[in-house]
């Protein structure tokens, strides 16, 4: 089954959606939206483990070590269990259809790559990066209505994911090939055509015009941008220059996540660390800024800005009371 596996490994925010749809568009790849299957198995407790569990997670996890180091075959034994799962799940919607690839575009796969890549070694797998600072910009803007110190302190996405990925890039086999945004964007039939060779398909330049042959569900992830397109647009490019150029605060805290990047792993993401602000600089002495727009008000945007606001001291609120209690009798009333 693995061979006929596709992953499409990406930070949120990169893009990831927009590959999603023009490599589904081909005759020969299914893809279903974000099925996380992998990152439950990563964090059973043998190579990973959760924070938190409504069981005694620790337990579980050193009991599943011992029995783990009793089978015939140890680990790879323990491989086989959670591949035999992931193929059951993986093959029977591949079933679906006469297709050759099952494609996967989960993000978070991108902090379990260790395991994954152990888990499935043959399978296939596209990187895709973009400039870290159009990632923290559109995730900041996506989810948290442009405030950069929020969305940071939730999570730090850039931080997070450039070393993750960067340690799959950095031993490249050939079951990774890597992509990147910018050039995906600029020239999608020859970055499609690298990527179809690759899972050695015939080319299939009409599949960048996604929106006239992708069909499938929308998933979790961004299906604005993307859907109001019919391919892909070199107007997001640049969007994080127009948002930095006259807001200190947010170009200060820029600076910040770049000093912590790591030089070697911004270069195999395909980006030389002192020039990731060049495109600021060039624009500041031409003057050719366009002006920054937030995202229009759409409901896939309010609905993210409402529960943001809702959750935020939940505990110490009148409606975080409410729902504790409501909680609680739910609890009861389903209570076998």
């Amino acid at each position: 089954m693995q061979e006929r596996l596709l992953f499409l490994i990406s930070p949120p925010r990169s893009g990831s959606t927009l590959l999603q749809r023009m490599l589904g568009s081909h005759s020969q790849v299914f893809t279903y939206p974000e099925p996380h299957l992998i990152t439950p198995l990563a964090f059973l407790g043998f190579h990973d483990l959760v924070d938190r569990a409504p069981y005694d997670h620790i337990n579980a996890a050193e009991a599943i070590k011992a029995f783990v180091t009793g089978l015939p075959n140890g680990e790879e034994d323990y491989l086989d269990a959670l591949r035999a799962y992931a193929d059951t799940m993986y093959g029977r919607m591949l079933s679906k259809s006469e297709k050759r690839y099952f494609l996967d575009k989960t993000p978070a796969y991108s902090l379990v790559l260790p395991f994954l890549t152990r888990l499935y070694p043959n399978a296939h797998y596209v990187v895709l990066t973009r400039h870290p600072l159009a990632i923290m910009s559109s995730y900041a803007n996506s989810f948290f209505d442009g405030d950069w110190h929020g969305a940071n302190e939730f999570n730090p996405i850039v931080n997070r994911y450039v070393p993750a990925i960067a340690r799959l890039l950095r031993e490249p086999t050939e079951h990774v090939l890597h992509v990147r945004y910018e050039q995906l964007v600029r020239e999608p039939e020859t970055e499609l055509s690298r990527v179809f060779a690759f899972l050695d398909l015939d080319d299939d330049p009409g599949a960048a015009n996604y929106g006239e042959k992708f069909e499938g569900p929308n998933g979790m992830g961004d299906p604005i941008t993307v859907g109001k397109e019919k391919r892909p647009v070199e107007s997001s490019l640049n969007k994080w220059v127009s948002e930095l150029i006259d807001d200190s605060a947010k170009l200060t805290l820029a600076s910040q996540i770049i000093h912590r990047l790591d030089d070697d792993d911004l270069r195999l993401w395909g980006f030389d660390k002192a020039q990731l602000l060049a495109p600021l600089e060039q624009a500041r002495r031409w003057g050719d800024v366009a002006e920054f727009k937030k995202p229009d008000a759409n409901n896939y945007v309010l609905q993210r800005r409402l529960m943001l606001a809702l959750k935020k001291d939940i505990h110490r609120r009148p409606h975080g009371k409410l729902l504790e209690k409501v909680r609680y009798y739910c609890n009861v009333l389903l209570r076998e």
